[in-house]
């Protein structure tokens, strides 16, 4: 009788957990992407008059999906681990959940102060610019967790797409 680890299906769910996480990493990076390039250049014209619409919903809204984003990245990237330990690429999924951790450490300890003083209505035109300022400066450290996060999966995939593309010559 064959074991669970050698069914094919197991391959089949491993593969679709380390796309899941891929996919996380992406939507991760793809909110940092639109932050930095986008959200972030108008802070200098953010009024305590007009900033809360900019701001407030969405980081509602993305706080609220994202706590289950990183949850799904915590047990997925535990499983990757587990399913790569006796592998050369191990450290993917280490470096993947170490960042994940980071970013959430971060997102909870620092930024999420200033989200809340956001969700107050500021009426100091210098406070809000301040509260603005330092969740743009610590959401730019996040954005390059979330990147090291993408990137480290990026390249878990491009090394197996690239093997199987191009398989290695067998040593005589």
């Amino acid at each position: 009788m064959k074991s669970i680890l050698q069914s094919p299906w197991f391959d089949k769910a491993l593969f679709l957990n380390h796309a899941l996480l891929f996919l996380c990493t992406s939507m991760y990076l793809g909110t940092g992407v639109s932050l930095v390039f986008f959200s972030f250049p108008i802070i200098p014209q953010l009024t305590t008059d007009n900033y809360y619409l900019q701001y407030v919903p969405q980081i509602q809204a993305a706080t609220d999906f994202f706590t289950i984003v990183t949850k799904i990245m915590l047990t997925t990237s535990v499983i990757m681990i587990v399913a790569e330990w006796k592998q050369s690429t191990r450290w993917v999924p280490i470096v993947v959940f170490l960042a994940v951790c980071a970013a959430a450490t971060l997102t909870v300890k620092l930024i999420f102060p200033y989200n809340a003083e956001m969700a107050k209505h500021v009426t100091d035109p210098a406070r809000l610019q301040f509260i603005l300022h330092e969740f743009a400066r610590l959401s730019t450290i996040r954005f390059c967790l979330w990147s090291l996060q993408w990137l480290t999966m990026l390249w878990y995939f491009a090394r197996w797409a690239y093997r199987s593309r191009y398989p290695q010559p067998v040593a005589a």
